[in-house]
């Protein structure tokens, strides 16, 4: 197994300016595999494999990415990226030359996968970079120093890691974006090259970072501060995105309402400029909100999810239901507030849906502190609950409190979901005949996945020309977490047509690409070679005339 270098790598904006980038020697810690008995067909194979994985942009990239929606869409941008400069992105790890790992730093869990993936990839002696918010949040890791990094910010500049990792060289790029202002901004251009995972969907990151300092979160370590992006390029964006052949998009951020306050801008105003541009057939989803910033605009936001092209729906997480817990966790709100805000849309939005999360066993949760977390599940009965064990994450107030027992906090988890198990919110929908935009294929892949205006999850036959279409169903069945449809005939014949989407893996915004063997040509020799070919060139003719003058000898 390969063992990480000794060797002490400085983080790029610790060292230098302008952009430059620092390497570290190449990994002599690398033994050489054994060498088998060769013969003129090995030797003929390894020669071209020597030569083509020296050429810049043709080696294989095998890219994973856990957590949330902005992660996902930064592992979008990156492979985006990677993609158009040349590089093959593949789903193959085993035969793939290089990894990006692009982490998530919520819940321990999530980080411990990511982790056991690095050592996984040791241990096959694969080039490594990684990215997302565990890098970023422990900069200061010394397992994690001598590994190749992209900051969260720095999704830009992932082909220049990547080409210098190859090498053999370590590259760590941290640091924010700064707007015309000076200002911290919403992160790397959201024009670049991307692959959306689903081609008929677009991840649209509005803004990173937020204003709240919750003690048990690790994603403000990494995020940091609010930065946002201004209207016009969400706007330009989005418009891209829809001559693309998508169908939704999908808003995220650490927290939506907190948009534009870095930029004297407020969220409505977004969003108002957004919905200007989506065309029939096709729908917005708003990302997740923390409710004391949308309370500022309650009667807005209820306009914009009445609107016909953006789905009723709204992830609001609470995290607890009892203020002194909300206190502690430094959420800069009460029950009442969160109560006050979910009141006012569902009497405004009709059919409105309500996620939220619950963090079972919070240090200083009491068992009457619990009993009101529960309460507040069987009084709004959330069709969406996520669920979730509080664990302590390095660096975060919470995690130096006295922890509950664990099994006092698994205890209490099984309890919310046992009182989520115990109602169902969708059976009054069957016999309804509804209007839902299909975007996916069914985990069984006997069905595909569509919502309706609620965005309750509705599933269909699988019928030729149906996904991306917008359409009338009738409601047949419901379950605890879906609902079962038909096809309205004649519905699908009358569907709004707009332009087909992207073939899968096909980049975004990028120009069409010459054939593979032209790409390691035109990445290769344009960039590494010409300069050298011309001085051989150039050496010949002085040469050659040399010759020519020559005074023969008498």
């Amino acid at each position: 197994m390969a063992k990480c270098a000794d060797q002490s790598v400085n983080d790029i904006e610790d060292l230098l300016g302008n952009g430059d980038v620092v390497r570290s020697a190449p990994k002599r810690h690398i033994l050489p595999k054994k060498i088998a008995p060769r013969n003129a067909k090995t030797e003929q194979k390894e020669r071209s494999a020597d030569s083509s994985s020296n050429i810049p942009g043709v080696q294989s990239i095998y890219v994973k990415t856990w957590g949330c929606s902005h992660n996902n869409s930064d592992g979008e941008y990156m492979s985006g990226q990677l993609a158009a400069f040349g590089y093959h992105i593949t789903e193959d790890a085993m035969n793939a030359d290089l990894w990006l790992l692009n982490s998530c730093t919520v819940k321990g869990p999530s980080e411990d996968t990511f982790r056991n993936a690095i050592s996984s990839g040791q241990s096959l002696n694969k080039h490594l970079v990684i990215a997302g918010c565990v890098p970023q949040g422990h900069r200061d890791d010394t397992s994690l120093r001598s590994i190749s990094a992209v900051g969260v910010q720095q999704i830009d500049r992932v082909v220049e890691v990547v080409e210098e990792t190859l090498k053999g060289h370590t590259v760590r790029l941290f640091g924010n974006k700064k707007n015309e202002e000076g200002q911290k901004s919403g992160g790397a251009a959201l024009d670049l090259p991307k692959i959306r995972k689903n081609p008929l969907i677009e991840i649209l990151a509005v803004n990173t970072g937020c204003l709240n300092q919750c003690t048990y979160c690790k994603t403000k370590h990494a995020r940091g501060e609010l930065g946002s992006y201004p209207p016009a390029q969400l706007v330009a964006r989005a418009k891209q995105a829809f001559t693309e052949g998508v169908r939704e998009i999908w808003l995220t951020s650490e927290d939506l309402g907190a948009y534009g306050h870095d930029i004297d801008v407020r969220i409505p105003d977004l969003l108002h400029q957004l919905v200007e541009v989506i065309p029939e057939g096709a729908m917005m989803r708003l990302g997740m909100t923390n409710p004391p910033y949308i309370l500022e605009h309650m009667e807005e936001v209820a306009k914009i999810l009445n609107h016909p092209r953006v789905y009723s729906f709204l992830h609001i997480p609470v995290q607890a239901g009892s203020d002194a817990v909300l206190e502690a966790m430094r959420r800069e709100y009460t029950r009442a507030d969160f109560e006050q805000l979910v009141d006012y849309l569902k009497e405004k939005v009709p059919r409105l849906t309500v996620a939220t999360d619950l963090i079972c066993g919070f240090p200083t949760e009491t068992e009457e502190d619990f009993k009101e977390s529960i309460a507040l599940v069987e009084k709004y009965k959330f069709p969406s609950l996520f669920i979730n064990q509080f664990y302590p994450r390095p660096g975060t107030p919470a995690a130096r409190m006295k922890r509950i027992p664990t099994q006092e906090v698994k205890n209490r988890s099984r309890a919310v979901s046992q009182v989520f198990q115990s109602y169902r919110t969708y059976d009054h929908q069957v016999g309804e005949r509804q209007w839902v935009l299909v975007t996916e294929i069914a985990h069984d892949k006997k069905h595909l996945v569509a919502h309706n205006k609620s965005y309750d999850q509705v599933l269909l036959e699988d019928v030729p020309g149906l996904m991306g279409k917008y359409v009338q169903v009738d409601i047949t069945s419901a379950g605890k977490h879906y609902l079962m449809a038909k096809l309205v005939p004649g519905s699908l014949e009358n569907a709004v047509r707009l332009p087909e989407p992207l073939p899968q893996g096909a980049v975004s915004g990028a120009p069409v690409q010459p054939p593979r063997k032209a790409q390691a040509f035109s990445h290769g020799w344009n960039r590494r070679y010409i300069p050298s070919v011309l001085l051989v060139l150039f050496l010949a003719i002085v040469i050659r005339s040399c010759q020519l003058i020559q005074v023969p000898h008498t």
